[in-house]
This record gives structure tokens, C-alpha cells and sequence, in this order.
């Protein structure tokens, strides 16, 4: 009997799930216990992420700790954990600064090194909280201070030549230009999709065509953490959509991306990379814009709604924000604008002519 045919979402959670069965080849064996213990509270990709991280982890140890230098890494005893004291993992996150593997020079900023860190707690947590060790010495090392980065968004005009780069393609290269002739509609598509409803690029590139539901003005996607959501969108965006899926039904597409909305030039589903790629080429071609990427494409449909509604409540919902502290304090200096503008508002006593 013939297997049956995975969406684009779950054959990536399938991808991701054999990715980490081979990653967890190089780690401690008793790794194993860890993954399968977090499997039903995290996403594929976190798990990822966490695989990679307590890989560094491991290699840093082996080669900076006497203790474990003569052994395999596949090797590790879980004892090995509470050997381990916060001194070791003070220096590993002064290491994760610079660091070199397979042969690539790797730097981390707050960020990165606070991410790596979370990673390692989650770890030790696991086997402190299940009596496995007695000791959890990360859960004493402090989280790196972030520092706060200003949100990079587009203004009115920048969001407009944006789009009328996409669409004349005038300052491409000659070379570009005879591909633009074939992806001209779909780059439009695309931008204006994103501009016009602040989903994420892998939200983005996941769309079917029958997820499309032009009577209802909305757009079937799959948020971070797997759950499914309806998108509404305007007229623009629908507009861009139709001139683009009036061309793509014409389209061949290669065995297994039939139903995806957006196509490569190769008839395969449009991946991650290749819409960050489209992005920076036309970003690159308009003078004086700023440096962006897909994500200031979303900061920037994310500051037009919360101006024009005024709602915060609103915008975590429409963005996926699961905790609007988080869209609180992306758009932190819009508050400060409209609290400012509303000095007035209140009145405390009738002025006279």
C-alpha cells in the first residue's frame, strides 16, 4: 500500500526528527533520554537547536577538561554532569565568544550565548528535576544582560519603492532582468503578502493554494509551535495574489510541491533561504533604503497596525505573539509616542474664551 502524502509542515517535523537521530549519534548516550523526555513540550526545531548547542557543549568540555579529554564524547557517563562545576561553564560561555568547528570560525553575541545557555539548563533541569543528579550547577550561572536593539522598520516611502522595485525591475542587471520577466508576479506576490500580514517567512513559504480562501479575505498557515490559524488579508495583497496564481495554476510544479503557492525557479516550493535572498536583492537595488531582512518586513506590518488601532492586544494576536510582553516591547517607543500625544487628553478644568 502506497504511503500517504505528507503536507510541507509535517514532512518537516519528519526531516527534523531523523536530522536529530543522527545528531544524537555524536552525543552521550544518555542524551537519548533528555530528547524523549522533552519531545511533547517542544517543537522539532527546538529540538534542533538544543542537539547543536549540547554538541558544543560536549566538544568544548572534552577539549578543555582533564577529566574528559581521554574520553569518547559518545562515551560520557551522566555522572560527568555533576563533575562539572560553574567555573567550566563560565569559561564555555567566555569560549562561545570565538570558537572554531568543522573547520568555521563561529562568534556569539548576548544573544547567541544566552540562548546556549538556556539550552544547558533545560538539560541539567531535566535530570535534577528526575532525582537522576544531585547537583545542577547552571541554574547558579546568570543569564547574559541583553542589550536592547533599536526595531529596524520601513517607513511609508521605503515600503512603497520597495514594491515598485519589485515590480519594474529597473535597476536589476541585465542578467536579473531576464529572470524578473518570470518571477515578477510571484515577487510581488510575495512581498506584499508579507508586508500586508506580518507572517513569519516559514509561515510564508508553507501556504498551499487551496489554504487560500479569497471569500473569507484569509490565509490558512501554521504558527510556531505547529497550530493552525487563519490570516486575513486586504485588498492589495489580494489583488497581488490573484495576478500571481493566475500564472502559477499554469505552472508544472516538480513531484511533491503540486500545491505550493510559491515556486522556485526550479518548480520546487519556495525554501526559507531563497525569500531572505529575494528580500536583500531588492532591499540592495533602492537607494538609501535600510538594511532589512523578511523580519523587518513583519516589524513593519506590526508598526502600521498598532498605529493605525492602537490595539497591542490585537497585534500579538494577528503577529502569533503567544505573550504580548513580547510585542509590548518590540513596539515600546510607539506606546511612549501615543502616551505622550494623550498629555492633553484629559481636561481638568474649562478654559474660558
Amino acid at each position: 500500500m502506497a504511503a500517504k502524502k505528507r503536507n510541507y509542515h509535517d514532512q518537516i517535523i519528519v526531516d527534523n526528527d531523523i536530522k536529530l537521530r543522527e545528531m544524537l549519534l555524536a552525543l552521550p548516550k544518555f542524551c537519548m533520554n533528555y530528547f524523549r523526555g522533552i519531545e511533547h513540550t517542544t517543537s522539532s526545531r527546538t529540538r534542533i537547536a538544543y542537539a547543536y548547542d549540547l554538541g558544543v557543549f560536549f566538544s568544548f568540555m572534552k577539549e578543555n577538561n582533564p577529566a574528559f579529554r581521554n574520553t569518547e564524547i559518545r562515551d560520557f557517563k551522566l555522572g560527568m554532569l555533576e563533575e562539572i562545576t560553574i567555573e567550566d561553564i563560565e569559561e564555555y560561555m567566555e569560549y562561545l565568544k570565538y570558537y572554531s568547528k568543522d573547520d568555521s570560525e563561529h562568534t556569539n553575541r548576548e544573544v547567541g550565548i544566552k540562548r546556549k545557555l538556556s539550552s544547558l539548563k533545560s538539560f541539567y533541569n531535566y535530570f535534577f528535576c528526575n532525582n537522576l543528579i544531585n547537583e545542577n550547577p547552571p541554574a547558579k550561572v546568570r543569564v547574559p544582560k541583553l542589550h536592547e536593539k533599536e526595531i529596524v522598520r520601513l517607513d511609508v516611502d521605503e515600503v512603497a519603492r520597495l514594491l515598485d522595485e519589485a515590480e519594474s525591475g529597473d535597476n536589476l542587471t541585465a542578467g536579473q532582468k531576464k529572470y524578473h520577466k518570470k518571477t515578477r508576479l510571484r515577487d510581488i506576490a510575495l512581498l506584499t503578502l508579507l508586508l500586508g500580514t506580518g507572517i513569519r517567512v516559514s509561515e510564508c513559504v508553507g501556504i498551499d493554494i487551496d489554504d487560500i480562501d479569497f471569500k473569507n479575505t484569509g490565509i490558512k498557515i501554521r504558527r510556531k509551535g505547529g497550530y493552525e490559524t487563519i490570516v486575513y488579508f486586504g485588498d492589495e495583497v489580494e489583488k497581488a495574489l490573484k495576478d500571481y496564481l493566475a500564472e502559477r495554476i499554469n505552472i508544472p510544479a516538480e513531484p511533491g510541491s503540486e500545491n505550493a503557492l510559491f515556486l522556485s525557479m526550479q518548480n520546487k516550493r519556495l525554501n526559507v533561504r531563497s525569500v531572505e535572498n529575494l528580500v536583500k536583492k531588492y532591499a540592495s537595488l533602492v537607494t538609501s533604503l535600510k538594511k532589512i531582512t523578511p523580519h523587518k518586513l513583519r516589524s513593519t506590518y506590526g508598526t502600521n497596525l498598532y498605529k493605525e488601532t492602537g490595539d497591542i492586544y490585537l497585534v500579538a494576536d494577528v503577529l502569533g505573539h503567544k505573550d504580548v510582553n513580547t510585542t509590548r516591547k518590540h513596539y515600546a517607543a510607539i506606546e511612549d509616542e501615543r502616551r505622550w500625544k494623550a498629555r492633553n487628553a484629559v481636561k481638568l478644568r474649562e478654559t474660558g474664551d
